[in-house]
């Protein structure tokens, strides 16, 4: 069945004031969006911490709406001096709420990219972990969420400098998110 329907002539950006990106940027976004969750996934601190800018900010708000991680409470809000020692942590491998380490695996999908600036994007997808706690419960917690992206070229690869991980239950009493980066 042949559609009647007219093309679209000129049709407009999705958002005005937005300048497009190119399938390039798109890829390259994506691939570190999605390397970034692997690394994570599979506790490669270390590599994952190579992927942050020295200005990280990492910020779990207590749910969904207008907070501002300076004024409401949080998650977790950290800075880069505070992240790093978070990892530091997870590296020792003795980070007890964490032994052994819990098996994870996220699905990351509507990948949407705006340019903030030269060389500069905000990055904003939908996610679910599945997180198997092997060393309290060995029950499968879900983890539904937003996660907001904030990157930059530095050196010619992408750096990330803030990363706003909003769980779809944030504002409901939940267990401890240890693992979580």
């Amino acid at each position: 069945m042949m559609s009647t329907a007219a093309p679209l002539k000129n049709p407009q950006p999705v958002a005005p004031n937005v300048t497009a990106i190119s399938p390039e940027e798109y890829l390259a976004i994506s691939a570190f969006i999605y390397r970034d969750a692997r690394l994570a996934d599979e506790s490669r601190y270390a590599e994952w911490e190579a992927l942050v800018d020295d200005d990280m900010i990492y910020w779990v708000p207590r749910g969904e709406g207008d907070f501002d991680m300076n004024k409401h409470l949080s998650i977790t809000a950290d800075n880069r001096s505070r992240l790093r020692t978070r990892i530091a942590q997870l590296n020792t491998g003795e980070r007890h709420s964490q032994l052994p380490v819990s098996r994870m695996r996220r699905v990351v999908s509507n990948i949407e990219v705006e340019r903030k600036g030269d060389g500069e994007y905000q990055v904003f997808s939908n996610f679910v972990l599945y997180e198997l706690r092997m060393s309290s419960t060995r029950t499968v917690e879900v983890w539904p969420g937003r996660t907001e992206h904030h990157l930059r070229w530095k050196n010619n690869e992408l750096k990330m400098y803030f990363k706003k991980v909003t769980l779809v239950h944030g504002d409901e009493a939940i267990p401890s998110l240890a693992f979580i980066i």
